[in-house]
């Protein structure tokens, strides 16, 4: 593990919140991911995505910072872009250290989320308000609408993304359970604003 691999990780894994922002480029969708102080002010950049539009088959890599020249993890889908699709979460090296799905059937009226960490347990992922959950998926106008997460396991909290009204989309994640992994933590955040439409 190069050093600023090693720095970014355990950075990442110390972290109570992240902030992770959108930016929106001609053919990408990129999202940064920022470190939180004790105090609640904005820090460095922990990691860098970018997703391309109208991918055959999803996979982002999510990088150290925006120069995408080391890799700190990603995730991938298992086949073709589909309703279902179960997305693999992998470290820098490319081994596995969890996954996640939308459950397709219960996210007709609310989107629902199903996020698995070895040894942890699977975690369950849904838009705390069913009103403004129908209202973004009804209404493409009102898609903009801020939205709530809570990922619980047997309804503990895991953690939360919220993400908050502005020009630009921003996401607040609060983390409640410090054995969650960050870096899970930090692909379901991504994933939530990259794959929520499909």
């Amino acid at each position: 593990m190069t050093h600023s691999l090693a720095v970014t990780v355990d950075t990442l894994q110390t972290q109570q919140q992240l902030i992770v922002r959108q930016r929106v480029r001609m053919m990408v969708n990129q999202y940064e991911i920022h470190a939180v102080t004790p105090d609640g002010q904005e820090a460095g950049m922990l990691a860098f995505a970018q997703q391309k539009r109208m991918a055959f088959k999803e996979q982002v890599t999510l990088y150290s910072d925006d120069t995408k020249s080391v890799p700190v993890l990603g995730f991938k889908a298992r086949q073709v872009i589909d309703l279902g699709a179960t997305y693999d979460v992998t470290d820098a090296n490319g081994a596995p250290i969890g996954l996640f799905r939308k459950n397709f059937k219960e996210s007709l009226l609310r989107s629902t989320w199903h996020l698995e960490q070895p040894g942890f347990g699977e975690m369950i992922g849904r838009e705390t308000n069913v009103w403004v959950a129908v209202l973004r998926r009804f209404v493409d106008s009102l898609s903009w609408l801020p939205y709530h997460f809570d990922f619980v396991i047997a309804d503990r909290p895991v953690f939360s993304v919220v993400k908050k009204w502005g020009l630009r989309d921003k996401y607040v994640v609060t983390i409640h359970d410090p054995r969650v992994d960050r870096r899970l933590v930090a692909a379901m955040s991504v994933a939530l604003d990259a794959l929520q439409s499909r």
